[in-house]
């Protein structure tokens, strides 16, 4: 029996994750005046890749979006040159890879209602490399990240989010570079 440390220790910070964003969430909001978050979002999403390439079942995920640089203090196209800081897992079911990553995220208002977003990183996963079974070969574990997404507010607090998202090594890794490419919705709640 072979076990893979790698696979299982990207498990348990996936979990971990998600168990640190609930947590600090629940002490943000019982800490008068302090906000550690500016966002949080939960959402679901699909492979929309096709052939041996793509992946099975859903991926829910969790996204906790920080505000260092004054995002919120921005107006208009100024906020290009304020990005926020995500973290984010997207949970494999079936299975498939488990991904972990963090980076930039520029978010531009249109009006109070509609938004679009994009996000550029890195992430650590528990996908396969090689090609030994069905779904990407992924060539190595830590990988760019971006997404894409254009979201709606419902109020000052509440959104939601649909978003494509792609992660691969752009060739900088010997081995095979098939990507993970999925979309998905999330609703967001913004503090």
């Amino acid at each position: 029996m072979r076990l893979d440390f790698g696979r299982i220790a990207l498990r348990f910070l996936g979990m971990a994750s998600v168990t640190a964003v609930t947590a600090l969430s629940v002490a943000g909001s019982a800490t008068a005046g302090e906000q550690i978050f500016d966002e949080l979002r939960f959402g679901v999403s699909t492979s929309v890749q096709s052939g041996h390439s793509r992946e099975d079942g859903v991926f829910p995920e969790i996204t906790a979006l920080f505000d260092p640089f004054g995002y919120d203090a921005a107006v208009g196209w100024q906020q290009l040159l304020h990005p926020r800081i995500h973290l984010s897992t997207s949970i494999g079911t079936s299975g498939e890879a488990t991904q972990f990553f963090t980076g930039f995220t520029w978010t531009v208002d249109f009006n109070e209602k509609l938004f679009t977003e994009a996000g550029f990183g890195g992430v650590i996963h528990t996908g396969d490399l090689e090609g030994d079974s069905d779904g990407p070969e992924l060539g190595c574990r830590v990988l760019f990240h971006e997404y894409l997404g254009a979201g709606y507010r419902f109020t000052r607090n509440w959104n939601v989010m649909a978003q494509i998202a792609h992660s691969s090594h752009a060739n900088l890794c010997d081995g095979p570079n098939d990507g993970m490419t999925r979309a998905g919705l999330q609703i967001g709640y913004k503090f």
